[in-house]
Order: structure tokens, then sequence, then C-alpha cells
């Protein structure tokens, strides 16, 4: 298989199960809390660089379909997810930062998304900073509760899955 295929089949696959994985649990993966089980695939970048647009696309199709944010998220959101795995692909040399800019990333730009989305349509006062640090927790369990435990296992055997 030639370079290009395999860049592109492997983007392909990674947006793929990146929408598998949101959709199915979306109740709790885009509200103010949110943990999006499918942010665990944000340490792919340390294994190939096709994560970086597999991650992006496999966000911005979810985000079609379950945003309750509309446009600006589904841009914003999904640009929040290009920028992150390149800053994970850049951190591939230090396995245990990879997790890092996802949290990161989209802790702001989410969070602001979320805040300015709902402003004074909430029966709560919230600070911009709230939503920061509540979408920056929901990424952690995502990125360090899921996402590393999964980078260990499939670096054991990355050489038969990423070849």
């Amino acid at each position: 298989m030639n370079r290009s295929t395999k860049f592109l089949t492997q983007a392909g696959l990674i947006a793929a199960i990146y929408v598998v994985f949101t959709l199915p649990f979306a109740s709790f993966g885009t509200d103010y809390m949110q943990v999006r089980i499918s942010e665990a695939l944000t340490i792919l970048p340390f294994f190939t660089p096709a994560a970086i647009p597999g991650l992006s696309i496999g966000c911005l199709l979810s985000n079609i379909f379950i945003s309750k944010f509309g446009m600006v998220d589904i841009v914003f959101g999904s640009l929040a997810t290009l920028i992150a795995a390149y800053l994970s692909y850049r951190l591939r040399r230090k396995k245990g930062l990879v997790p890092i800019p996802p949290i990161i990333v989209n802790a702001f730009i989410v969070g602001a998304l979320i805040y300015f989305g709902t402003f004074g349509k909430l029966e709560f006062n919230a600070t911009l900073f709230s939503f920061i640090a509540w979408v920056g927790l929901g990424q952690f369990i995502a990125c360090y509760g899921i996402g590393f435990p999964l980078l260990l296992v499939l670096d054991k055997y990355k050489n038969k899955i990423f070849r």
C-alpha cells in the first residue's frame, strides 16, 4: 500500500471510530460538564500523523449530529480538535504529555463556546472560568483516564497496528 493510500485509510478509520464512540454517548458528551468518550482517541497522533485529520473530521461529523451550540461549535470545536491533535503529534516524543493539548485547547475553546453560547440563558450564575474548568475536567477524564491507558496498550502493539 502506498503512503497516501495508507494515510487516507488511517485518517478515515480514525474519523469513523471517533464518530462511533461519540454518537451513542452524546448525552454526557455535549453539555456543560462533558466527558466525550471519543476524546480518548486524541492520543492517536502519538502513533500516526493521519490521526490529525482523522480526529478533526470525526469531531466535525459528530458535532454536525449532536452539537447543542450550532455552527459555531461545529467550526470552532472541530478547529480545537485539529489544533490539539497537531500539538499532541508534536509531543509524541514525550509519551506522558501527549494527552495535555486536547485538555488545554478544548478547555479554553469549548469552554468559551459554551459560556458565550449560553450567556444569559442559564438559570444559575456561571463564570467563563467555571466552564473552562468543567470542560477541562471532562477532557482530563477522557484523555488521561481512558486515553492514556489506551496509549500504553496500543504502544505494545504499534508495530502490528500502525505499520
